[in-house]
């Protein structure tokens, strides 16, 4: 199978904002693709997320926005390398103005927790013990 990219695009209400936001938890941009209508955020060589203004984002959907301050959209997963990095990230995202979506969740081989970023967008923040299959 050929090995893809992955794209996320999510709109957002001011660029400036969710930029400084994410910069605090230690993400970098693209500057290919980032200009002042958006944003490219690395994840890893694989996967991004595009941070859209929502005038621009809007040019990409004939649909209605999801309003996250009242709906969940999707929940974006993101892997870290280990528990206490899981506790950092939400941690960073609360203390740059995110809140704390759910408590955190410990099933042995995982564990989890999550937060909403300044947009409401619901991401959750996971490790995985590399010795279970």
């Amino acid at each position: 199978m050929t090995s893809r990219k992955l794209f996320v695009n999510l709109p957002v209400a001011d660029l400036e904002r969710s930029m400084a936001f994410f910069s605090a938890l230690g993400f970098t941009y693209n500057p290919q693709f980032t200009d002042d209508k958006a944003a490219c955020m690395i994840f890893s060589d694989e996967a991004c997320a595009m941070l859209l203004s929502a005038p621009f984002f809007r040019t990409f959907t004939q649909r209605e926005l999801c309003d996250t301050r009242r709906a969940t959209e999707a929940l974006f997963a993101l892997s870290c390398s280990s528990r206490a990095e899981v506790d950092d990230l939400v941690r960073k995202a609360v203390a740059a103005g995110g809140t704390v979506a759910m408590p955190p969740t410990d099933h042995g081989f995982m564990y989890g927790h999550s937060f909403y970023d300044l947009d409401g967008h619901h991401w959750e923040v996971l490790w995985m013990d590399p010795a279970v299959p």
